[in-house]
Parts: structure tokens; C-alpha cells; sequence
């Protein structure tokens, strides 16, 4: 078990207190190589998943200098990620996930919208939900509210389904986290979405952040695997890789912990120089030595993995 968290602490903090922990440091960082020829970007990756005899991955291609982007769907072969022949691409799509429900795998993403006179404009975005048994029968289910990104799922050990968002404006500032229980798939809609309570103690005003990926911990609690950002005195952006705990049945949080910055993974381009330390977790495989492979997007521009100790070992215990 653990305190639940009673305010939030500034991302500074955070990171110094990762930085002096050693052994929550990493063990060894590569690329994810993909082996289909491509002058685009491939990043903000899903962690691998597998299904039937294949394993695949998601990822945002795009061109270096615009976000008009779109996803694929990868399949291993021979150690290299290729564009998979089997599934569709989907367009105007940023930032995938993955996960399964009940059999079903829930593939989402977000839907962008641009200017009519100038498609370089982003002027909206939704999450989207999709559902099948395959990725050849994906099938548009849900959506969440305009101008949403980061909503997560999991399903829970008792049927229902947990929903993580993340409310911006009035009620979310830049970037709060809500959670909301659902009793199935069929109730995850936009109204139900913007019902979740918002929490304040997981960043403070100036900063923001959100929930990339959701794992079932042994004993109930859910193992939540995020980001959360800040802005430095000259504009630049700093994601990190971040964990907590949440106990859905009193609906707390443990404090969260940074587990990774730019500096662990390897040196690579960025999409701008503002951009350059940004770590965009996409998910995390935990592994029987006690350590977890976490993949990541760097820097707006490569596919990272980075092998650490598992950051949930603990809230197991």
C-alpha cells in the first residue's frame, strides 16, 4: 500500500530526487529500428504487443518540420519493425495506445483536425477509440470531448473499466489528471469522460501532464505509467517519464516519481531545438529479472527504448 498524495510537487523536485537515487537509474538505452524505408519521423511509440503469433507496435510518422501525421501498425520481422501489410493506416492520427479488454484489443490515438486554408494549422483534436478482435476488424466506438488527448483504459479485475483523462481550460488548467469507473466498454462516452474527478495533486499549475499506459498490479492497484512537463525560463519544453500508484477502490494516488530524463536515452535529432528534451512515454514491459523495458518518444523525432528497474516493484509489495 502506500500515503496517498496530499499536493502536488513542482517537477524540479522530482527529478533532483531522481537524480540522486541510483537505483532507480538505467541500465541500457537503444533505437527501436524499424525496417520499413521511410523519410518521415517514426516515434511516440506503443510498447510491443502481442497478439496471435506476431508482436506489433504503433507509432506517429510524420515529416520533421509539420504535425500533419499519421500512425501505422508495425510487425516484427527478423528483429526490425515493419509497416504491417494487414492493417490500416490511419490518418490525421497522433500519439497511439494499445491495450485489451475483455479479448477485444482497444486501439486508440488522436484524431487532429487543420485549418481549411492552411493545413499546417491544427485548429482541433479527440481521442479515438477503436475495438476488435483483430486489427483487420478495428471498428470506431468512442470519442472523447474536443480538445482531449491522453485518455487511457484498463480493465479492471472485477469487469469494470477504469478511465484515466486529462481535462484542460477552466477546469484542468494546462493538463490535470481525472479518473473515472465505468461498468463497461459500452459507457465510454464523452459525457461519462468529462465526469471523471480531476485531481490536484499530481502537478502543480504551472506544469502539466497525463497518463500514457495503464498495468493491473498483482494485488489490485494500478500500476500508471505518465508524463509530466514543464516550460524553462527560455521556452523550452521538459517531459519526463513518470509512475504512481492508484487504488481504485479509495480512488488515491501515491506520490509520483520520475523514472527517466533526455539524458538516459541516446543522443538523436529533435524535431526543433525547443523540443529536444522531451521523453513522450509510450509503455512499458515489465520483465522477470525485475527490470522493464520503457519505450518512448524522443526529442519529437526518434523511437527510444531505455531498460530500467521496474518502477513498479515496489507498489507490489
Amino acid at each position: 500500500m502506500f500515503e496517498p498524495a496530499k499536493t502536488a510537487r513542482p517537477c524540479l523536485d522530482l527529478y533532483e530526487e531522481y537524480a540522486r537515487d541510483k537505483k532507480r537509474h538505467p541500465i541500457k538505452a537503444g533505437m527501436v529500428k524499424f525496417g520499413t524505408r521511410t523519410r518521415k519521423d517514426i516515434y511516440n511509440i506503443t510498447a510491443p504487443f502481442v497478439h496471435g503469433s506476431n508482436k506489433y507496435l504503433a507509432g506517429r510518422v510524420e515529416n520533421r518540420h509539420d504535425e500533419l501525421s499519421k500512425v501505422w501498425v508495425f510487425v516484427e520481422k527478423n528483429g526490425k519493425w515493419i509497416k504491417s501489410p494487414d492493417t490500416p493506416e490511419f490518418s490525421r492520427f497522433q500519439d497511439p495506445f494499445l491495450t485489451r479488454v475483455e479479448g477485444e484489443i482497444i486501439f486508440g490515438g488522436v484524431q487532429i483536425d487543420t485549418n481549411p486554408l492552411d493545413e499546417n494549422q491544427i485548429i482541433g483534436w479527440r481521442t479515438l477509440f477503436f475495438r476488435g478482435k483483430d486489427f483487420k476488424e478495428m471498428k470506431l466506438f468512442a470519442r472523447g470531448p474536443n480538445g482531449m488527448k491522453d485518455i487511457r483504459i484498463v480493465g479492471l479485475n472485477d469487469g469494470k473499466i477504469a478511465v484515466f483523462t486529462r481535462p484542460q481550460g477552466e477546469i484542468g488548467g494546462r493538463g490535470k489528471i481525472g479518473y473515472i469507473c465505468l461498468n463497461s466498454l459500452d459507457e465510454l462516452n464523452e459525457s461519462n469522460i468529462n465526469r471523471a474527478q480531476v485531481y490536484h495533486s499530481h502537478f502543480v499549475d504551472e506544469e502539466w501532464g497525463g497518463v500514457n499506459e495503464v498495468h493491473v498490479l498483482k494485488n489490485g492497484l494500478l500500476g500508471v505509467l505518465g508524463h509530466i512537463a514543464r516550460y524553462d525560463e527560455e521556452g523550452n519544453r521538459h517531459y519526463y517519464p513518470m509512475v504512481f500508484a492508484f487504488d481504485p477502490h479509495s480512488m488515491t494516488h501515491s506520490p509520483l516519481k520520475i523514472i527517466a530524463c533526455r539524458n538516459d536515452f541516446l543522443p538523436s535529432p529533435a524535431k526543433r531545438n525547443d523540443l529536444y528534451n522531451v521523453v513522450f512515454s509510450g509503455g512499458l514491459i515489465r520483465q522477470e529479472d525485475g527490470t522493464a523495458v520503457l519505450y518512448a518518444g524522443v526529442s519529437d523525432a526518434t523511437a527510444q527504448w531505455l531498460v530500467i528497474p521496474d518502477p513498479f516493484v515496489e507498489y507490489e509489495s
